[in-house]
């Protein structure tokens, strides 16, 4: 982490509220937005491993600019590895439309019952209900306020077929439903 660390600017602002997830056991602190510039190609001395490029693309998928956030997801979203899977699923939460088409195609794994992508969400997910309640009435929120007039309905919207994914996810691996904390796909509340 210090080799990371150590090719990362200053930021004129500190990183903000960090949320608390669980993976396989152990507790991550993840901020929620970091204002540190992107890192130069010439900062990279000695080249970052495989692991700790990974690492930093996980923290600028937490970048105050959408772009930049987009750009490093786009890097980490196919990793099979269980400590990147809370950076993608918080993004599932976010405004950001493109964002959440990104991870729709970067995760075609969801939709194949018993796949190593479908078990590493579902068990992520059963391990953090609280954090997936959250980002699931923040898609819902980020639909209402600035998508519903192009998806009228939610059960259209990308975010929404990304949550039905992640909740045939965790289904899949609790072997039970899973509460909802969505409206209906037609817009009704259910």
């Amino acid at each position: 982490m210090q080799s990371v660390l150590a090719v990362i600017p200053q930021a004129r602002l500190a990183p903000t509220m960090p949320f608390d997830v669980e993976v396989q056991g152990e507790t991550i602190a993840i901020p929620s937005r970091i204002y540190n510039e992107e890192p130069s190609v010439d900062s990279e001395r000695p080249p970052l491993t495989g692991t700790q490029q990974v690492i930093l693309n996980c923290l600028y998928s937490r970048h105050s600019d959408g772009r930049v956030r987009q750009r490093h997801l786009e890097r980490i979203v196919a990793s099979g590895e269980p400590w990147v899977v809370p950076f993608v699923v918080h993004l599932a939460g976010e405004y950001v439309l493109e964002i959440i088409e990104a991870i729709g195609r970067g995760l075609p794994g969801l939709a194949v019952p018993g796949s190593a992508q479908r078990r590493l969400y579902g068990e992520f997910i059963a391990r953090n209900p609280a954090f997936f309640a959250r980002t699931e009435r923040r898609v819902v929120s980020y639909w209402s306020c600035y998508y519903r007039w192009k998806y009228g309905a939610f059960g259209t919207y990308p975010g929404y077929v990304l949550l039905e994914a992640f909740r045939a996810a965790v289904v899949e691996q609790v072997g039970a439903q899973w509460l909802r904390h969505t409206p209906h796909p037609a817009g009704g509340r259910g």
